[in-house]
């Protein structure tokens, strides 16, 4: 494949300083390296600058809003340009608000995408629901619509996408850190979801291959998030929020696999990755052999 490689180094939609280093830790990991070992076309396209999270006592219900609509709009230009190279993104997050911005520049070249997204989170809530007002737990929300207008109408068109183009995989709504107004929305939404324990009692790689199954049914492209947090902290410590009950990284492997090996495959973006709980760069290279194995 043609890959082209971003980087967005931004926690401004976290809750933690460390993502930002993210990009970098990948890069020092040799990911370009490890595609191109695979047959890969590889063209590393840079980092925009770099964006750091911040407490915003001022605006409790929608900390750094300012700074997230900055990065999206930097992180849709940057894919643009990587799709009108001809090339696939591999974006380097990052927060997960990146998706929003990644999603607005593809959906200017492939209107009917479907967004796979691996996370153990919904993300589903708004600046009126969320009890944090940290943007990552909002991302889901604004790509089909709902939320701040800024962030919702970052595409050329709104929504960005329709809830049926998006798949939530990984989910575990019994985490504690899946809010009760997400929990309710999801109950009468058209979103495709495999939560955890579905999963679990499937297989990693049959759940994949019929959750990809029916997203392929309504859509004629596939673009993949990754937030870490979709592996068990066990295995992932370096999350941003590990999650204990995530798939194992064997797990995580052969599902990402089989997503990445859809005929629509155009790109994915890997997400909540803080580079500043692994000091000695094991995870890091744990994650780059993820990614590159993969896209094998």
């Amino acid at each position: 494949m043609k890959l082209g490689i971003i980087g967005i180094p931004s926690s401004a939609g976290a809750r933690n300083l460390g993502q930002e280093k993210a990009p970098a830790a990948l890069r020092e990991a040799r990911l370009v390296k490890r595609l191109t070992e695979k047959g890969h076309e590889v063209i590393d396209y840079g980092d925009i600058a770099s964006f750091r999270y911040v407490p915003d006592t001022l605006h409790p219900k929608a900390q750094n809003k300012s700074t997230v609509v900055k990065v999206c709009r930097l992180a849709a230009k940057k894919v643009e340009r990587i799709l009108q190279d001809g090339f696939r993104p591999i974006v380097l997050g990052g927060d997960c608000t990146i998706a929003i911005g990644s999603l607005a520049g593809i959906v200017s070249f492939f209107p009917n995408v479907g967004l796979v997204y691996l996370d153990a989170d919904a993300d589903l809530n708004t600046p009126e629901t969320t009890p944090s007002g940290i943007f990552d737990g909002m991302v889901v929300a604004h790509i089909i619509g709902r939320g701040d207008k800024e962030l919702s109408h970052m595409a050329r068109r709104y929504p960005i996408l329709r809830e049926e183009q998006v798949l939530l995989f990984g989910l575990n709504p019994t985490s504690g850190y899946v809010d009760p107004p997400e929990i309710e929305f999801l109950k009468s939404s058209p979103i495709v979801q495999f939560p955890i324990d579905a999963i679990r009692r499937k297989g990693a790689e049959p759940a994949a291959n019929e959750a990809i199954r029916a997203l392929e049914s309504r859509v004629d492209k596939i673009f993949v998030h990754l937030d870490v947090d979709f592996i068990s902290g066990a295995d992932m410590p370096a999350a941003d929020v590990p999650h204990k009950s995530g798939l194992s990284f064997d797990e995580a492997t052969s599902a990402l696999k089989t997503f990445l090996q859809s005929n629509g495959f155009v790109g994915m973006e890997i997400t909540e990755f803080n580079a500043q709980k692994d000091r000695r760069h094991r995870l890091a290279n744990m994650l780059t052999e993820l990614i590159a194995s993969a896209l094998a």
